[in-house]
């Protein structure tokens, strides 16, 4: 949270606001691939500390070199984020070790009905992951950063959280979950001094789109995506939402009336597994 500061020239107030110093210590979940690969080696630099977490040990530990080079201090863990005791032990431990300035709940998983339908166990993973995944990173830091009366969490939400749409109902409704959830948590922690941002992509290039065997408009490359998060969480802003005119489309879709928006959604492709 940027705090006023007063000063006085004569009988004249200055008022300025400062933000806080960057993260130097930052926790990241889904840290082997995509978005949070991205966000990793965009962070990574000397004097940085990162704490990193994936399923899959062998990517996890590619990403882990590339931001030792640029000059991170990296520690790397194999974990799944639905494992709540185990994610929690990590979440703690990695916080008692040296206060956390960042955390990113960014693991994740997608996919649809492009097979003709949305088995109960795909729904069910999704959930466990998109949404409990992220309760189970966020909820163990919340009491040390109400202590401290600092601290920032950022969620990863997506644009398809604004609507439900026919193509991936699960997938949208996790992300929904999540931007609700997030904006919820910054009302109520703000006067704590905790800051919380919401993440909502449109489609970037990573493992995740490249299933999707339908136009994505707005494709951009994670680089610049994850300029846009950092510059966004540097400003504390609320909701991290792009690109712009998809993040528009996404707002309208919500706003416009049920039998509007059907007859446009029921046209839309479906997502892939």
């Amino acid at each position: 949270m940027w705090a006023p500061r007063v000063g006085s020239i004569g009988e004249t107030a200055v008022f300025r606001l400062h933000r806080p110093p960057p993260p130097t210590r930052i926790l990241i979940t889904g840290a082997s691939s995509g978005l949070g690969a991205a966000l990793a080696e965009g962070y990574a630099a000397r004097g940085v500390s990162l704490v990193l977490s994936a399923r899959n040990a062998a990517r996890l530990e590619t990403v882990a070199a590339r931001c030792r080079r640029a000059g991170a201090a990296v520690e790397a863990t194999v974990l799944d984020v639905t494992d709540r005791e185990a994610t929690a032990a990590w979440v703690r431990a990695a916080d008692t070790a040296a206060p956390l300035d960042l955390v990113i709940a960014n693991a994740g998983i997608s996919a649809g009905t492009g097979g003709g339908e949305e088995p109960e166990e795909q729904t069910r993973d999704i959930f466990a992951v998109n949404l409990a995944g992220v309760l189970n990173t966020v909820q163990p830091v919340l009491p040390a950063f109400r202590r401290r009366g600092r601290g920032q969490i950022a969620l990863m939400a997506s644009l398809a959280g604004f609507r439900g749409f026919p193509g991936a109902p699960a997938y949208c409704a996790s992300k929904a979950a999540v931007k609700v959830w997030g904006e919820s948590l910054r009302g109520w922690l703000a006067a704590d001094g905790v800051r919380v941002s919401v993440i909502c992509p449109g489609y970037v290039r990573t493992p995740m789109t490249a299933v999707n065997r339908f136009p994505m408009p707005f494709l951009m490359d994670a680089d610049r995506a994850v300029r846009i998060i950092q510059r966004g969480l540097a400003r504390n802003r609320g909701r991290i939402a792009f690109p712009r005119p998809l993040a528009f489309g996404a707002w309208l879709a919500s706003a416009l009336p049920d039998a509007m928006t059907d007859r446009l959604t029921r046209r839309l492709p479906r997502k892939g597994g």
